[in-house]
């Protein structure tokens, strides 16, 4: 057995700073608009458990893996998994594993952050008054303006790039912990608010109703795919952002018991946000299944006619800004890791470097929405072609090879001296999940994603 290692970039402070900080990394722009739409749109509470069910059988199990292959490498993506592959006797070739979770985290920022840029922009607009009392198109028109400026999209993608370099370039407790300590907190706070003024409104009933009263007659087979997919790219997994962020966990703490918190909290997140925002959806009589434009038309929109609407409206873009940073310092530390520790960089050098490389390649995103708009490969807009290469491929790829790395490559007894679980039946049941159910479930997440991006279905 081999001896355990420390990390060489540092550890949480505490099983809640780690816990905070994973829980930041998993919630991001998806819990707040496409859980609850997903969720009301295949058969609200029967969606549920079956969605609860898939966090059983996809998330945890590979939260769990990449969490104890992060803790057990305690090095950056790349260079962990070829440690471990070395350790169990395989090819070290198994590296390109980590080398596409880095790649994937870093070009998943590149765009986000420029989506990031437009919840810091809507902030302000919102606080400036300009949704009071507008009408539809007016709404639809601030929007379709402001992506149609490069220049007005660029100008918050840098700072919404600077915001989280300047995070990470700090280090683990003094940057990445201290940002979950704060933002992680005030998001649930801003969340209860909102839960609380969505309560003051007529509609409140509805909303629930929409998001848990179960109609199994509209849970379809596209419906359990959709549940498939979203307990698996829910939590961040594929990336190497869970792993390296289990590689600063320490020996001491629980694996299990932490990945069961940090699924509760995230699950609590994407549930609470529905709660805040259908009742108010509703009240105003406006189209709840608006996907997408639900943050940037649909809301601003029904916080434009509500009582307080403009105060609570910002408040709602402060706490999306929230859990956009918390998700994007996570996406970018595998990659600085491996610069720290392939080329001798200190972390503020990597943090340049890879900051300044992840702004430039945003600048397609930026463009894709006006003056790159007409420009296509494969079908694609430069930010269609990201997001289906990092969402469709990689992400599920990685989740896949980490499956099966962790159940088949790395030895029963390291997993068994990590886990610390013994050799019951939680282990056992671990076990047999990530050998053969996962990688399943997986595998039909992957090619399902393929076929709806070719055409071929539709989800």
């Amino acid at each position: 057995m081999a001896q355990q290692r420390n990390s060489i970039h540092g550890e949480w402070s505490s099983r809640w700073a780690f816990i905070l900080a994973a829980t930041g990394s998993a919630v991001g722009l998806g819990n707040i608009w496409k859980f609850p739409y997903i969720t009301g749109a295949n058969g609200g509470g029967a969606f549920v458990i079956v969605y609860l069910l898939c966090i059983v059988a996809i998330g945890i199990p590979i939260m769990i893996a990449e969490i104890m292959i992060g803790r057990r490498g305690r090095r950056n993506p790349i260079h962990t998994l070829q440690l471990l592959a070395e350790e169990a006797g395989a090819h070290p070739r198994w590296r390109y594993l980590g080398g596409m979770g880095v790649l994937a985290g870093f070009l998943i920022l590149s765009y986000y952050s420029v989506i990031g840029g437009w919840v810091l922009a809507y902030v302000f607009r919102t606080a400036s008054g300009v949704f009071d009392e507008a009408t539809a198109e007016g709404v639809e028109t601030v929007f379709q303006s402001f992506v149609g400026q490069p220049m007005a999209q660029m100008v918050w993608h840098t700072i919404f790039m600077i915001m989280t370099m300047v995070v990470v370039s700090r280090g683990v407790q003094s940057g990445l912990e201290k940002a979950a300590r704060f933002l992680m907190p005030g998001l649930f706070v801003l969340l209860f608010i909102l839960v609380g003024y969505s309560m003051t409104t007529d509609s409140f009933g509805d909303g629930v109703r929409y998001l848990f009263q179960p109609d199994f007659a509209a849970l379809t087979a596209k419906g359990v795919l959709i549940a498939m997919g979203h307990a698996f790219f829910t939590l961040s997994l594929g990336m190497g952002a869970i792993m390296i962020y289990g590689s600063y966990l320490s020996h001491n703490e629980s694996i299990v018991r932490t990945t069961l918190m940090i699924v509760a909290a995230d699950t609590a997140v994407s549930l609470l946000a529905g709660l805040a925002i259908f009742p108010i959806v509703f009240a105003n009589n406006l189209e709840p299944g608006a996907g997408p434009g639900l943050i940037f038309q649909t809301l601003p929109l029904a916080f434009g006619h509500m009582p307080g609407g403009t105060f609570f409206g910002v408040l709602f873009f402060i706490m999306v800004v929230f859990a956009a940073w918390t998700s994007s310092i996570s996406l970018i530390e595998p990659a600085i890791t491996w610069m720290v520790e392939r080329h001798g960089l200190t972390r503020p050098a990597a943090c340049i470097i890879s900051g300044v490389l992840t702004w430039v390649l945003g600048i397609g995103t930026v463009l894709s929405f006006n003056d790159w708009s007409d420009v296509r490969l494969f079908g694609k807009t430069f930010f269609d072609l990201l997001d289906f290469l990092t969402a469709s491929i990689m992400l599920p790829l990685g989740g896949l090879c980490i499956s099966i790395f962790a159940a088949w490559v790395m030895l029963r007894e390291t997993t068994l001296q990590e886990l610390a679980i013994g050799n019951g039946t939680v282990y056992r049941s671990w076990r047999f999940l990530v050998r053969y159910i996962t990688p399943l479930a997986v595998i039909v997440v992957f090619v399902s994603g393929i076929l709806n991006a070719i055409g071929v279905v539709t989800l």
